[in-house]
């Protein structure tokens, strides 16, 4: 049997334990370098006062440490894309597609076509002059001696 001691000594006696506080992981240390980083961009914190958030933030062991680095800052807002940066990229996917449907659709320019038709008329004249040489002679070349 267990005398009334040992049972008492098996509950614990005083305030209940706290909960130890959550470690902080990389994400978490990256996750509010991002926002400090945001904050001296947007004026909020000078540059030295980024500087020391930020080796704070890396710093930081637990997430509460991380907490109160952030906490007088205002949410960032979301901010679209540089309307130049969008106007540019659709510019040059348009410039591309042009150029490359343009040049498969294999429409050819007037001056191919002028060529083309020179050479197929030089060639023309080139066999028809073979042609006649070699019927008229019989099959001899000019400068056989009979």
């Amino acid at each position: 049997m267990t005398s009334s001691a040992d049972r008492d000594s098996a509950t614990p006696s005083g305030p209940p334990p706290t909960q130890a506080p959550m470690r902080a992981s990389d994400a978490d240390r990256s996750a509010t370098a991002r926002v400090v980083q945001d904050a001296v961009t947007r004026g909020l914190l000078t540059p030295d006062e980024g500087s020391e958030r930020l080796a704070a933030a890396f710093a930081a062991v637990h997430r509460k440490d991380l907490g109160r680095l952030t906490a007088d800052l205002p949410p960032a807002t979301s901010r679209p894309a540089a309307p130049g940066w969008r106007l540019l990229a659709m510019m040059a996917v348009e410039q591309l597609r042009a150029t490359w449907s343009g040049a498969l659709a294999g429409r050819p320019r007037s001056v191919r076509i002028a060529v083309a038709v020179l050479l197929a008329v030089l060639l023309i004249v080139a066999v028809g002059s073979w042609a006649s040489e070699l019927f008229e002679h019989g099959g001899h070349g000019r400068f056989d001696r009979d």
